[in-house]
């Protein structure tokens, strides 16, 4: 890599994210994050110009049951489990109050 990432680096960008961080801390993010630095500049160096753009790297498939219609629960017995139930409705408590 061209330009390394340093320790004042990085120093630099946890007083941006105000991040307190120990000498050891900032030896460990020093390595890593310059590790993460080389490996998008070898993804930033590929001739991509022959690649399609993609949403998604691998085809995806829908993996969910097929909707088939089937018989309901019966509105009544459903509606006489319920605490609270009004002309076929479930009735439930009033949480807007109404406007003048």
């Amino acid at each position: 890599m061209s330009n390394p990432l340093t320790r004042d680096d990085v120093v630099h960008v946890a007083k941006l994210a105000r991040l307190a961080l120990s000498e050891a801390e900032i030896e460990q993010f020093t390595v890593q994050l310059g590790a993460i630095l080389e490996h998008a500049a070898r993804v930033e160096a590929l001739d991509t110009a022959d690649v399609p753009p993609t949403s998604h790297p691998i085809p995806l498939a829908n993996v969910v049951r097929a909707d088939e219609p089937r018989p309901c629960l019966d509105r009544d017995l459903v509606l006489a489990m319920a605490p609270a139930a009004e002309d076929g409705r479930f009735r439930v408590p009033r949480i807007l109050a109404e406007e003048a």
